[in-house]
């Protein structure tokens, strides 16, 4: 009875299809697999797309920019991360940038972790790691490293906001230290000459009175 129905059944599909039942049935098997795949592929989507959603949802979006103004080198390490409620900052040729964003990179635990809240210009120009280097001092530096940081410089204006400035210490002089102005110094000396050249010509006029007498 098997047997029967299975020989009608070729019967038919050669018929009805023009292909062989061997042919018919590798289509057909093909056909599903195919399916199975699409189906499999469409529902992952659906996940990766549910779960991004979530992510999405559980991190919370960064803060805006806060501008700080002109701050010292010393004030600027307050921004270095390691406290959470303070935004990430980084200086680069005076110039302070908010790198919140990249705090993968700049925050604690980071590769550049050491560059966040310090002017670092010398470091990045020399692609140095050196503690000497965490500055933004850039004297003497070779052309090429000069255009390395230009090309870093670019990169901070273009990816992250300017948030302030590093306020420039102001080397202390001899005559700032003591409390005299320098004017006043010049005003002495400038006195001391009229005198002296005052008593020369006295000198000159009582010894021309001595030789006439």
């Amino acid at each position: 009875m098997a047997l029967q129905l299975w020989e009608t059944l070729k019967e038919a599909i050669t018929l009805y299809t023009g292909l062989s039942p061997a042919t018919f049935f590798t289509g057909v098997a093909l056909a599903l697999a195919i399916y199975y795949l699409m189906s499999t592929l469409f529902r992952s989507s659906d996940n990766h797309h549910e779960r991004s959603r979530a992510f999405e949802e559980e991190v919370e979006p960064l803060p805006p920019p806060v501008q700080v103004g002109e701050i010292t080198e010393e004030e600027l390490k307050a921004y270095d991360g390691t406290d959470p409620e303070k935004p990430l900052l980084m200086a680069i040729k005076g110039q302070i940038y908010d790198v919140s964003q990249s705090r993968g990179f700049y925050g604690p635990g980071g590769p550049y972790a050491l560059f966040a809240g310090k002017d670092a210009s010398r470091a990045l120009a020399k692609l140095s790691f050196e503690e000497k280097d965490l500055t933004g001092d850039i004297s003497g530096l070779g052309p090429f490293e000069l255009d390395a940081l230009q090309d870093w410089e670019y990169k901070f204006m273009t990816k992250y906001v300017k948030v302030g400035t590093v306020k420039k210490t102001v080397p202390v002089t001899e005559g700032s230290s003591t409390g005299e102005p320098a004017e006043g110094t010049d005003h002495s000396v400038e006195k001391r000459a009229e005198n002296g050249s005052a008593e020369s010509h006295a000198e000159n006029g009582t010894t021309e009175n001595a030789e006439k007498e």
